[in-house]
């Protein structure tokens, strides 16, 4: 008896810490989309997730390690999002859908909860090892999804103009996002949706 309560608090403490380290990573991939990497400070985010920035390293032995896992964390839920938003369309219609949520005006505002390359493109060439594979692994992923959603997947160059379509979305979003002319934040995100829709024999 006495075996199973210990067996029954060790437990109950594990998922408790377990639960709030869930918490200091959600709040981290919000910060860093927010605030970029180096404005993400660990009090600031132990503060969100509801714990003591005394608590943080019982969770993470670095601040890297923390940004790390943020990084996979951020590119996961935006992953998320793009799959969700293909498996409500039709196979005809999945591209487009893709191509118009990205770069809608919701996406536009949602930066702490958006596309982690068009928040941290320009940061990650200076992060940790870590950060910058969690990077190449989502770039991947959302280039393959793109890639199998076109009419063309399978032939050659198919690939190819996956990659022209990410880096089209995520560096008109960029852009969209760092100009001070509303007008010309949607006529960025216009202009790239209509030429990322565009016949093949018309581009």
């Amino acid at each position: 008896m006495i075996r199973i309560m210990r067996n029954m608090k060790i437990n109950a403490r594990s998922a408790a810490k377990e639960a709030s380290h869930e918490r200091i990573v959600a709040a981290a991939a919000r910060a860093i989309r927010r605030s970029g990497y180096d404005g993400a400070g660990v009090a600031d985010i132990m503060k969100d997730a509801g714990l003591t920035h005394g608590a943080f390293y019982a969770h993470f032995p670095s601040r890297e390690a923390m940004l790390a896992e943020a990084a996979d964390r951020a590119c996961a839920e935006s992953a998320a999002v793009a799959q969700d938003v293909v498996a409500n369309a039709t196979p005809k219609t999945a591209l487009e859908s893709m191509c118009r949520a990205y770069l809608s005006k919701e996406h536009l505002e949602l930066v702490e909860m958006g596309c982690p390359l068009a928040a941290l493109g320009s940061e990650t060439p200076r992060q940790a090892p870590e950060v910058r594979r969690a990077t190449t692994r989502h770039i991947k992923a959302m280039t393959d999804l793109v890639a199998r959603q076109s009419p063309d997947w399978g032939q050659p160059d198919a690939h190819e103009q996956a990659l022209v379509t990410v880096a089209t979305m995520v560096g008109a979003l960029v852009l969209a996002r760092a100009v001070d002319e509303p007008a010309l934040s949607d006529r960025l995100l216009e202009a790239a949706l209509k030429r990322l829709l565009a016949p093949a024999s018309k581009i």
